[in-house]
């Protein structure tokens, strides 16, 4: 098959394993069956969510194979993957072996899009995705078109293709996973934010996974919006194979240049969309319009302006899509003052690049961080911010990686080291950055780790450290 639209005819009898339940496995099975596709779902895990999935998937008449993900099963036509299965799975090993292809969710919703369908504004990036794609949407809400904020946020592509509601334009989040496996995917324009190491025990190495996030830009139509303080992601401009006619538009949080979007005496600025842009630039928004209007926030409105603009908005709904955004939990979210001490939430700082964007944004900071590395390293991040940091509490089970990078560059920073990992620790965490902190001071809790050693996910995490500070605000109350 093409990169084009499959019609449904195209499926009857088909024989496609899908590999994987959860978010994106149960809705690709339950589509594959009702276009009457022959669906045998394959799934790794044979825990009790993965039965009740699996029982609500065989009522319909859905073959599931629980407890074992390896084996391709005999006379599949075609894989549908979950993102985050490996490509290095024996699964999918045998499917090249056997000249099977392989898609992802995303892939799959591409290929089933029908006559007249939406066009794409797709994101990527290692981190602020979820935060540009919906002040996108929000943008693209206020110029009156009919949107939605779907791929890797909580929406599913598939069901945004294939349900009752139609759309004008979708405002797109993928992951590196989800482009890894989305070869024929042709978006209107893209973005992508930044690069960072980051998921490298997945791809294999930083080359791979800026290869696979530098596919969002294969046969874009009208724009590739990149970084301007990054080098790498306008590499992927240069390396990327697109339409006649699509321009590079940069970002940047200085005064842009011609076809650049960028910042001028606290206002956002426009000088790639508009006449005469060598001499001119259209003024879009006030700085003060983005929440919170820290650094890396400001660029991830740059980007959703420069898509918006790419599809045509006005300036006046970039305006009115930014006052209206309200950023995600977890995400560098306010808590709560207290004793003139300020205390924020960025749970969601999972990786060193994360944080070392959030502590940029506050002087001085009373720091708690720590969880599972991922294989990071920290020397850069501490050496960075070791001017900003009062003191530092860490938690979790890699803390130690965190404490020996404090103390090659930042030795004279007072140090409190957890060693519990209980969910408990964070308010002790709390209480011990409390202790620490002077008025005017910011206990910044960004962990710039993974959470799973201590809690189910960030989220968790950051409702601990969130259900802490309230406590510490009633005890002075």
């Amino acid at each position: 098959m093409g990169s084009e639209e499959v019609s449904t005819d195209d499926w009857r009898g088909r024989r496609v394993t899908v590999a994987g339940l959860g978010v994106s496995g149960v809705p690709a099975a339950r589509v594959l069956h009702g276009l009457g596709a022959e669906v045998t779902v394959v799934n790794d895990g044979d825990d009790d969510r993965s039965r009740e999935q699996a029982r609500d998937l065989r009522a319909l008449g859905v073959t599931v194979r629980l407890g074992d993900g390896d084996t391709l099963p005999p006379g599949t036509e075609l894989v549908v993957t979950a993102p985050g299965w490996r490509p290095d799975k024996p699964l999918f090993a045998a499917a090249a072996a056997a000249g099977v292809e392989i898609w992802g969710d995303v892939e799959l919703a591409w290929r089933l899009r029908g006559p007249g369908a939406a066009p794409w504004l797709a994101v990527t990036g290692t981190n602020g995705k979820t935060t540009t794609v919906r002040m996108l949407a929000a943008m693209l809400a206020a110029a009156g078109l009919r949107t939605a904020a779907v791929g890797n946020i909580g929406v599913s592509l598939l069901d945004a293709v294939t349900g009752d509601q139609t759309y004008d334009v979708l405002a797109v989040e993928l992951s590196s996973y989800q482009l890894h496996w989305a070869p024929s995917l042709r978006a209107h324009s893209a973005a992508v934010l930044n690069l960072a190491p980051d998921h490298l025990d997945w791809h294999g190495s930083m080359e791979a996974y800026a290869a696979d996030k530098g596919r969002v830009y294969e046969g874009n139509q009208v724009a590739c919006v990149y970084n301007v303080a990054d080098k790498a992601t306008a590499d992927l401009v240069r390396a990327a194979d697109v339409e006649e006619g699509c321009r590079a538009i940069g970002f940047t949080l200085s005064t842009p240049g011609p076809s650049e979007l960028g910042v001028v005496d606290g206002l956002l600025v426009d000088r790639a969309f508009v006449e005469g842009r060598q001499r001119q630039a259209q003024e879009l928004a006030e700085v003060s319009d983005i929440t919170p209007a820290v650094p890396h926030n400001i660029a991830n409105a740059l980007a959703a302006a420069a898509l918006a603009r790419a599809y045509g908005v006005q300036p006046s709904a970039v305006r009115e899509g930014l006052r209206a955004f309200r950023p995600d939990p977890h995400r560098m979210e306010h808590v709560a003052d207290i004793a003139g001490v300020t205390y924020i939430d960025d749970s969601k700082a999972t990786n060193t690049h994360a944080t070392q964007a959030s502590l940029a944004s506050y002087d001085p900071i009373v720091w708690i961080a720590g969880g599972l590395a991922k294989g990071a390293t920290f020397d850069e991040l501490v050496a960075g911010a070791a001017g900003r940091l009062r003191a530092v509490v860490l938690i979790g089970a890699d803390r130690a990686l965190i404490r020996e990078a404090l103390a090659r560059h930042a030795p004279q920073v007072p140090v409190v080291d957890l060693a519990r990992t209980d969910t408990g620790s964070m308010s002790a965490a709390v209480h011990e950055a409390t202790r620490l902190a002077q008025r005017g001071d910011t206990v910044l809790m960004a962990p710039a780790c993974a959470s799973m050693d201590m809690f189910a996910n960030y989220n968790k995490r950051g409702e601990a450290f969130a259900e802490a500070v309230r406590s510490l605000a009633a005890e002075h109350a």
